[in-house]
């Protein structure tokens, strides 16, 4: 656990100055307890761009607002995320954070106060991502409950996520015509040349090379948000017989 404690508290930055770190390190006080050698947290580094740390931190408490808000956690959301974190940070880490969220479960989440501070701190096209894995982990059953749905607008919204983008994101988990024109945040009504023209501009806001710098695990999970928004645009082009 030392390791990861590294790991994590290196990486974590703005998390520790506000209730993000007040619940985490609740949560991982019994955890680390004897294992740190009186060092706590290293390279705690205040202010600054967000990191895998930073990420992580924040992905584990809204994941746990998520799947708490139905009132049961299912083995199918713990699949879900197990896979995600195994795929995006490595084993040792994957099986610590799980760990970490079993703990943060257990306590009392204050939705809008975290979701203001990563809104703060947090870029732009993060935030987006977390968001999409978020609706991602809520359909890890086949189905986004309304509860679960409630509380992932209720995060968007407190994260200063634009309706638009909230609904387009929202938008991409149903396979319907409207959704996709939803997806590209335009309506049937839209001219040829403006759904290529929405497509372009959603395209250049979902780019997995936006969220690069933060792994490759991840910019693969993004890149399945970008491959939903193509889905979309072909649904649209092939309705109206474009090419």
């Amino acid at each position: 656990m030392a390791k990861f404690n590294k790991w994590l508290g290196g990486g974590l930055g703005w998390a520790f100055l506000g209730p993000l770190g007040g619940l985490l390190g609740f949560a991982l006080g019994a955890m680390l307890d004897g294992n740190d050698n009186g060092q706590g947290f290293q390279g705690q580094r205040g202010y600054g761009p967000t990191t895998k740390g930073d990420f992580l931190s924040s992905l584990i408490v809204l994941i746990a607002a998520v799947m708490k808000s139905d009132g049961r956690v299912l083995k199918s959301e713990l699949d879900f995320v197990k896979q995600y974190f195994l795929q995006s940070f490595g084993q040792e880490a994957s099986a610590e954070a799980l760990l970490i969220l079993k703990k943060v479960l257990d306590q009392n989440i204050p939705v809008e106060d975290i979701s203001r501070q990563v809104g703060q701190y947090m870029d732009y096209s993060t935030r987006l991502q977390l968001i999409h894995l978020l609706f991602g982990i809520s359909k890890a059953d086949g189905l986004v409950s309304e509860q679960e749905q409630k509380t992932v607008e209720r995060i968007s919204y407190y994260m200063g996520i634009r309706t638009e983008d909230f609904h387009s994101i929202r938008a991409l988990y149903s396979d319907n015509l409207e959704s996709a024109y939803e997806a590209l945040e335009i309506n049937s009504a839209a001219t040829d040349e403006e759904v290529k023209k929405a497509y372009r501009k959603m395209a250049v806001t979902y780019h997995p090379d936006k969220v690069a710098y933060l792994g490759d695990g991840i910019k693969n999970k993004a890149n399945e948000k970008f491959q939903k928004l193509n889905e979309a645009y072909e649904k649209i082009k092939k309705s109206r017989g474009m090419n």
